[in-house]
């Protein structure tokens, strides 16, 4: 259904959230294998609506999901030092979309300066937002 309204509302593509339930206290009894198997069905389902679709989360399966996802959003790889767990999307031709969150990328210069040419040199593209996203502010990377 969400798919639907997504395609209804003109969207190009969606970025299903938390699409890592294996991971964590759902209250289902999920395995790695299900996730699998249901964020290949997702894609399935946003490509026959013709949209593209994001993986968020799930860094463990992207091995396995790269090549059927369209892009990667991504929420503080550089603060959690999981970056490099993004490269095959890279390396893929795909987009990586990235936010950042910390305080000090947005209050030092050379903070942001570092965060910057880290992640334009692995190919992302980051933006430096505040965490209660109120729109006070709003750094690109590129």
């Amino acid at each position: 259904e969400r798919l639907n309204l997504a395609m209804q509302k003109g969207c190009d593509g969606v970025e299903p959230d938390n699409m890592d339930g294996y991971l964590n206290d759902s209250g289902f009894d999920l395995t790695a294998r299900d996730q699998l198997a249901f964020n290949k069905f997702i894609v399935n389902e946003a490509h026959k609506r013709g949209l593209s679709v994001g993986l968020k989360n799930d860094l463990d399966q992207i091995p396995e999901l790269v090549d059927f996802y369209d892009f990667s959003v991504n929420e503080q790889c550089h603060e959690f030092d999981e970056c490099n767990t993004l490269e095959p999307f890279v390396q893929a031709g795909k987009p990586v979309l990235n936010a950042e969150y910390l305080q000090q990328y947005s209050d030092d210069a050379n903070e942001r300066e570092t965060l910057c040419t880290t992640a334009n040199n692995a190919q992302f593209s980051t933006l430096i937002l505040p965490l209660d996203l109120d729109d006070s502010f709003r750094l690109s990377c590129f």
